[in-house]
């Protein structure tokens, strides 16, 4: 009981009162609240890893390029994996998966 007594007069004082105001305002009323700014926190990290998987994606294609502009035997690779072009007198063989998806091991 004598806790609750020392402590009603701080809990009554006009700067706590207008400083409690003040934080909920800010948490939950004002137009850049709390959660506002968590929400806005994580779809910037998803943004920031998307950008960091694009500028990857970008490198290698850059590489693979120039490996494709300076190398002719990686064209024809390139072309034999990607478009299945055969040279004369050779046969190509296409193996397909049938297993579905969630059999593969």
């Amino acid at each position: 009981m004598t806790f609750l007594k020392k402590i009603i007069p701080y809990i009554f004082n006009r700067y706590f009162i207008v400083f409690l105001g003040f934080a909920v305002w800010m948490l939950f009323f004002d137009q850049r609240d709390f959660f506002q700014q968590k929400e806005r926190s994580s779809e910037l990290h998803k943004l920031e890893a998307a950008k960091k998987y694009y500028q990857d994606e970008i490198d290698q294609t850059k590489t693979q390029l120039t490996n494709l502009q300076n190398n002719p035997t990686a064209i024809e690779k390139y072309a034999r994996e990607r478009y299945l072009l055969r040279r004369d007198g050779e046969e190509v063989y296409l193996f397909e998966d049938t297993l579905p998806a969630t059999e593969k091991k």
